[in-house]
C-alpha cells in the first residue's frame, strides 16, 4: 500500500492490496482523479477518513450487450412514466447520492469534498450524469465518470421505485449506440448482477481500458 504526496502519481495497479486499496492520501484535484481513473484507480472512503484509493480485483463490469431487462421494467419502460435526461442536472443528482440511506453503511462515502470535486470534473467534461423525472420532479439518477470508451459509475439514486433502474437502462442503451466497450461497476453487489453485471479479473479489466 502506498502513501500519496501531492506528486501526481499512482503505483501499477497490481500492486494494490488484496483488498484491492492500492494508496492513501493525495487530493481530489481534477488532474489526479482523471489520472486515477485513466490508470483503473478510484477514490473511495467515508468522511473523518484519509481518501483512500482502490482497484479491487476481481472488478464488477456489465458488458453493454449483456444487459438484464425484467418483464416488468420492459413494461415500465413502455408506459413512459418516467423522462430522462443526460447531464442536466449533475450537482442535484450527486447531491441525492449523498442522502440516500443505504444497507449496511452507517454514512455516506459521498463527502461534501467529494462532491465538490466531481462537480468540477462535471465543468471539465468528464463526469456526467443521468436524470430520471417523473412529473417535473427529480426521482432518481446516476453520475459516474466518462472516459470516453467505458463508463465509470459512480452512484444512484431512487425516490421512486424503479427510478434508478431506469437511469441504468437508458445510459447502457446510449453507451452502446455510441460505442463504448464497458460500463465499469467497480465492486460486486446482487442488484447489478442482477442486471447483468458480473466480475472480470482486473487484468482484463486493464485491457480494455488501455485498449485506447
Amino acid at each position: 500500500m502506498y502513501y500519496l504526496s501531492q506528486d501526481l502519481f499512482f503505483p501499477p495497479v497490481h500492486l494494490a492490496h488484496s483488498s484491492g486499496i492500492i494508496g492513501l492520501g493525495g487530493d481530489l484535484s481534477p488532474e489526479r482523479l482523471q489520472l486515477a481513473y485513466n490508470s483503473g484507480i478510484f477514490p473511495w472512503f467515508e468522511d473523518g477518513e484519509p481518501i483512500t484509493w482502490w482497484s479491487p480485483n476481481p472488478r464488477m463490469v456489465l458488458f453493454l450487450d449483456e444487459l438484464v431487462v425484467s418483464k416488468s421494467m420492459r413494461n415500465i419502460l413502455k408506459r413512459n412514466v418516467f423522462k430522462v435526461t443526460f447531464n442536466q442536472n449533475f450537482r442535484d443528482v450527486i447531491s441525492n447520492c449523498q442522502k440516500i440511506k443505504r444497507e449496511g453503511q452507517n454514512g455516506t462515502w459521498i463527502t461534501n469534498d467529494m462532491i465538490e470535486a466531481y462537480c468540477k470534473l462535471n465543468e471539465l467534461g468528464m463526469a456526467k450524469s443521468v436524470e430520471v423525472w417523473q412529473n417535473d420532479e427529480l426521482v432518481g439518477g446516476l453520475y459516474g465518470v466518462d472516459l470516453g470508451h467505458i463508463f465509470c459509475g459512480e452512484s444512484m439514486f431512487s425516490l421512486v421505485s424503479n427510478a434508478s433502474k431506469v437511469a441504468f437502462i437508458a445510459l447502457v442503451e446510449k453507451l452502446k449506440n455510441e460505442n463504448y466497450k464497458l460500463l465499469d461497476c467497480q465492486v460486486y453487489n446482487s442488484h447489478l448482477e442482477s442486471l447483468g453485471c458480473r466480475e472480470i479479473e482486473r487484468d482484463e479489466f486493464m485491457a480494455i481500458l488501455n485498449s485506447f
